[in-house]
């Protein structure tokens, strides 16, 4: 029934395994990869017939994750899984980006590549199997795809390099690199690192690199094996020769005239203007197929002038970057903002600081954790002149905030040392060029701004590359005309010390060692130019947290206490919140954290709290409430929820008859800790406190006070004024002693 094919390899220390023939049979390919015990189910299905009437490749990659590959149940009430999660997109985006500029250039047909992780052994991410799975889906599918490619994961971990290291060992790793590429070069790059240098994140480029290939033969022997029969590829229609010359004879001056226009509106209009006159003039049937032709015109241009002159689009030569503008504290309520101008690229940066019951509860398929810092990407449509659909954040969106994220993450204090949960909100306010590097440049002034101690500050810089047969040119701080038409989107960021987020996208079937080498030491120019700029506006994080955000206070109590603190149902603590205004965040070590932009409310919460947590002392004085009278004297509250006995004879100096002649429920009065009986009930004073000051009396003056009042201070009698008891029959039962019982 089944035609099974199985290849497997030891790689990294684990078994990799590639298997098809047994599951989804009826896709053009389909490839369960393995690698220990995590697998991902990997298809690849094409329409058999391509879509009319476009230029661009119809290509949708979806990664998904089963909460059953871990044994888990989806939480909610409808119990499954719904929309994609942040870590599916991510993933989504990681498959699409080596994989997109392999197709075959003029194959249209509409093409989806699904990945499905059905087991995590919460030990290796499913992340990179899935990347492999999907290539070699498509490598056997028969789609003209020019794979297949490589993927591996790279830690630095003691000084060394580390292939696919497990979840709970990227915890100690100062990096965290992810590479693809074919047998030729590199593809794809994405990464965060702690201040490494470019050496060694290019050496983990290649590390990786090198490791690929061995997947790269494994797929091949796969598909020796079980390879469909290869479609056959597709060629441009024969009218589009035509059309390609005739585009190039009509439109090459004009449109030349027109990138020669420094002014990114200036020149979108004018490239408008241009096109419109070609089509215009092109009969009205070959129009249709003039989109792919002004778009090759549009790259020749561009490109070839860049090659030849060194100049580009604006004017500048390869390595200046544009002029920059950095300005913080442009909102007057925000904890931190910032507003940070490149060219024509400028993001609006706000930082807010909030408590530990402001972080991000993630549900991940191989745990649950707490994020307390986050950082949110926007491109509205007018960043870019254009009126488009606002709604939930894209892929790219998501993305593009990612990466400033793993930017900015290694350079924040440790959790301990600064406990606010920290939130960057990026609105793209303009755009024309790597807006998500002006992204990071505007959280770093952020966050300084809003006095988050950074170590550093961070920078970003997108490089770019013009590639033409022999001569190639990289590009510092690429415009966006020169990513959409060049080779290379390549975004470094870090501060001057080294890299931490590096991510790499090619568009053509690779680049070389050389070339990156080239890229890293420029950008790390560019960086520091950017750093140098930054430093004019403000060079470090600012001595204290804005007026405006949240004071924390941390404490600790005994954990014993914690529940004292909560009380039942949290009652206590409600009640604490609710009194002073704070927020509270009480933690399983005994760490409590105190939030308030009301210094004396987050005292009276202190204060509160460490009456609860205190021990009674000897001889000390307390403020408490009566909580209940009785014939024998009244029980106070104090110290949060404890309770003593006043006696009655400690009431006042003076003899009291009835109790509640002198003290009643809810009454508040200063009392003084007289001692413990042997079951640890608190005995306690009124007299032997000043009811208005709160002072304790002397023992001098609680004698003076006492022979004032006569002497006595009680209502016990003495033995001799005592009635005397009436006879046999007024008096109570003697009740049986012990000796009388064991007589029995």
């Amino acid at each position: 029934m089944f035609n099974i094919i199985r290849k497997e390899m030891m790689w990294g220390g684990r078994l990799l395994v590639l298997e098809t023939g047994r599951i989804a049979r009826q896709a053009d390919g389909a490839v369960l990869a393995t690698l220990g015990e995590t697998s991902v189910l990997c298809t690849a299905v094409a329409a058999k017939e391509p879509r009319v009437g476009i230029d661009f490749f119809p290509l949708t990659v979806n990664y998904q994750e089963k909460t059953f590959a871990a044994g888990k149940i989806p939480g909610g009430f409808f119990k499954r899984e719904g929309r994609p999660t942040e870590k599916e997109v991510l993933t989504s985006r990681l498959i699409d980006r080596p994989i997109r500029p392999l197709f075959h250039k003029y194959f249209r047909n509409e093409t989806q590549v699904v990945c499905t992780t059905i087991s995590h052994d919460l030990e290796n991410d499913p992340d990179i199997v899935a990347l492999i799975g999907a290539s070699a889906a498509l490598t056997i599918s028969g789609i003209p795809f020019l794979g297949p490619i490589g993927a591996a994961r790279v830690g630095w971990i003691d000084g060394a390099y580390v292939l696919n290291p497990r979840v709970d060992e990227q915890n100690t790793s100062a990096l965290d690199l992810v590479v693809a590429g074919t047998q030729e070069g590199v593809l794809m790059v994405e990464s965060e690192a702690h201040e490494l240098s470019e050496e060694i994140m290019l050496g983990a480029v290649m590390f990786g690199h090198r490791a690929g290939q061995q997947v790269i033969n494994l797929i091949i022997q796969l598909a020796e094996q079980a390879a469909k029969e290869p479609w056959a590829l597709p060629e441009p229609p024969a009218a589009v020769a035509k059309v390609e010359a005739r585009v190039r004879e009509l439109g090459e001056s004009t449109m030349r005239a027109a990138y020669g226009e420094s002014l990114k509106q200036t020149r979108v209009a004018k490239v408008a203007a241009a096109k419109a006159a070609v089509l215009e003039a092109l009969p009205e049937e070959s129009r249709p197929l003039a989109g792919g032709p002004l778009k090759s015109l549009e790259k020749h241009i561009v490109r070839r002038s860049i090659i030849e002159t060194g100049l580009r689009i604006d004017g500048r030569d390869t390595k200046t970057v544009r002029q920059i503008d950095c300005q913080v504290s442009v909102l007057a309520r925000s904890h931190g903002s910032a507003l940070f101008t490149r060219g024509e690229t400028q993001a609006l940066v706000v930082a807010t600081l909030g408590t530990g019951q402001d972080e991000q509860i993630i549900d991940a398929l191989d745990r649950e954790y707490r994020e307390h810092f986050m950082l949110h990407y926007n491109f509205p449509p007018y960043s870019v002149g254009e009126v488009g659909r606002m709604g939930s954040p894209g892929r790219r969106e998501i993305g593009h905030g990612k990466l400033a994220w793993r930017a900015i993450r290694p350079l924040l204090p440790k959790k301990e040392d600064f406990p606010y949960t920290m939130r960057l909100v990026s609105e793209i306010t303009e755009s024309n060029g790597s807006s998500s590097m002006a992204t990071v440049c505007g959280s770093s002034l952020a966050l300084m701004d809003a006095g988050v101690p950074l170590k550093a500050p961070v920078a970003g810089i997108a490089m770019g590359l013009i590639k033409d047969v022999d001569q190639f040119a990289v590009l510092s701080d690429i415009l966006g005309d020169e990513d959409h038409l060049g080779d290379m989107d390549f975004k470094v960021a870090g501060t001057e010390e080294g890299v931490t987020s590096l991510q790499m996208d090619i568009k053509i079937t690779s680049i070389t060692e050389e070339i990156m080498r080239i890229a890293l030491d420029q950008a790390r120019d560019g960086r520091l130019h950017i750093l140098g700029e930054m430093e004019k506006a403000l060079s470090e994080s600012r001595g204290e947290i804005s007026k405006h955000a949240p004071r924390i206070t941390t404490m600790k109590v005994p954990k014993e206490k914690i529940r004292e603190v909560i009380g039942t149902g949290g009652k206590v603590i409600r009640e604490i919140c609710a009194i002073t205004g704070c927020k509270i965040d009480i933690e399983d070590d005994g760490t409590i954290k105190i939030a308030s932009v009301d210094a004396d409310a987050t005292q009276r919460a202190v204060d509160l709290i460490k009456g609860i947590v205190a021990e009674p002392e000897l001889d000390q004085v307390y403020r408490g409430k009566v909580v209940k009278v009785v014939d024998f004297g009244a029980f106070v509250n104090f110290l949060g929820a404890r309770d003593g006995l006043v006696h009655v004879s400690e009431l006042r100096p003076e003899r009291v008859g009835q109790v509640s002649d002198v003290i009643a429920e809810g009454d508040q009065v200063w009392v003084k800790v007289l001692g413990f009986d042997d079951r640890g009930k608190i005995k306690l004073s009124m007299r032997a406190v000043d009811q208005e000051s709160g002072q304790a009396f002397t023992a001098e003056e609680i004698a003076a006070a006492r022979a004032a009042a006569g002497g006595n201070s009680g209502p016990r009698p003495e033995r001799g004024d005592r009635p005397e008891r009436g006879g046999d029959d007024d008096r109570r039962p003697r009740r049986p002693r012990r000796d009388d019982l064991r007589s029995t």
